[in-house]
């Protein structure tokens, strides 16, 4: 390993810093390559050691499997939704106290439940299309992946408790109800606060309005509920650039504004390339690069920049997290406090905490940083607790494990995986 490939820990205190260094000062003369050493490894989820200029600093753990990632990426997505639930809406002062002065600090023994809401039922189902949408690419050779992921959302305002006939658009094809697997699990037919702009975007496509896009932009909408659920385009493609497209165009959707899409394209190239253990400050020195060619992308640009120099300040206030960053009511804003949140700690379970105890929208705050924080550091940096706690642990674990089996080498192909997932 050269010393170009070493990167500072943002947010790592100068005291554990100190004490790292002290520990490494005799390991100097030693190749640099042998100089990694596990430093209390119940704090960090990587290794940290000493460059040439005796700094300290921290490695991108390249031990962490690529599949470990990927379901990292979806159960700490969802686990940082769980966490924000409750609290989505509440001013920082009546957060601290109900659960505390240091707010939550995790799922279960008077935490929250580990109950999750709709940013969650919809990253499922982007992530189910996506599934479905490579079948079809491998079957029937139809590369174009966003109608099926809109046949998905329609599957989801199915479950939001739409008749199929009302829901299914053009999907329906004469079926009394929708088809696969994931459509069928009751707990996904429960409401958890939808957003409107989604339920008022599909439900217009249902009716026989064209499906959103970047050339038809349906509303003006910039909420967050276009990144909260991209994550899973991080899949599709080897290529980010393809990759932030397909994000923006399953936001497009329903989110007509650009900072509701780019915002979206932003986290699956994040989450892309995280998955390839690219520390996240040089994955936002090249997310800046295909950002900057994209019409409208000034204000997502602008609030990743200020995460980077909110994150050189160290943890700061919930108020100060507001001055800089806002409440991440909107894509633009959700997705800087997820990155803020990664940049200023150095373990999955801090970073969820940061990114949930404010006062905006932190169900969606929180599960923004958990798609980037658990592609960063894998499944296992997640609290084995807070794992205990959450709801549908096994809906998402199975869908995710199907999605490595669909990406990977030797995809299923028999019946039953075809009445999982069917093609279209």
């Amino acid at each position: 390993m050269t010393s170009s490939e070493w990167e500072w820990a943002p947010g790592t205190s100068r005291d554990h810093v100190e004490q790292v260094t002290k520990f490494h000062r005799d390991a100097l003369a030693v190749p640099m390559e042998r100089r990694i050493r596990l430093a209390d490894p119940g704090r960090h989820d990587f290794p940290i050691g000493l460059d040439e200029a005796d700094r300290g600093v921290v490695v991108a753990d390249r031990t962490v499997p690529w599949q470990e990632r990927v379901l990292g990426c979806m159960l700490a997505g969802a686990v940082g939704d769980a966490l924000g639930a409750p609290i989505e809406f509440l001013p920082i002062d009546m957060i601290r106290r109900r659960y505390g002065t240091a707010g939550v600090t995790g799922l279960g023994e008077d935490g929250p439940d580990g109950t999750v809401t709709d940013d969650t039922q919809m990253t499922l189902f982007t992530l189910e299309g996506l599934i479905r949408a490579h079948v079809r690419l491998r079957t029937a050779r139809a590369a174009d992946p966003v109608p099926i992921v809109q046949h998905a959302y329609q599957r989801w305002l199915h479950t939001q408790g739409v008749e199929w006939a009302l829901a299914g658009g053009p999907f329906t094809d004469g079926r009394d109800e929708p088809d696969g697997w994931l459509v069928t699990e009751p707990r996904l037919f429960e409401r958890r606060a939808p957003g409107n702009t989604c339920l008022t975007a599909l439900r217009a496509f249902a009716a026989g309005e064209p499906a959103g896009s970047f050339v038809n932009r349906i509303n003006d909408a910039k909420g967050c509920g276009g990144v909260m659920r991209a994550a899973p385009a991080a899949l599709w493609s080897t290529d980010p650039v393809e990759v932030f497209a397909l994000g923006a165009a399953t936001a497009a959707l329903t989110h007509g504004h650009p900072s509701g899409y780019l915002a979206a394209g932003a986290l699956a190239f994040l989450v892309h390339g995280l998955l390839t253990s690219s520390p996240l400050p040089a994955t936002l020195a090249s997310l800046a690069k295909v950002l900057r060619r994209w019409n409208g992308h000034e204000d997502q640009l602008a609030r990743l920049e200020a995460a980077v120099r909110l994150a050189d300040e160290g943890r700061v206030s919930p108020d100060r997290l507001a001055e800089k960053l806002g409440g991440g009511w909107v894509g633009e804003e959700a997705l800087a406090i997820a990155t803020y949140s990664v940049l200023v700690t150095d373990n999955l379970a801090d970073a969820l905490c940061v990114s949930v105890n404010h006062s905006g929208d932190s169900d969606s705050t929180g599960s923004v940083c958990g798609n980037l924080a658990g592609a960063y550091y894998g499944v296992r940096a997640i609290p084995p607790t807070w794992l205990n706690h959450l709801e549908m642990r096994d809906v998402i674990t199975m869908l995710s494990e199907d999605a490595l089996a669909e990406f990977g080498q030797r995809p299923p192909g028999d019946e039953r995986w075809a009445w999982r997932y069917p093609g279209r």
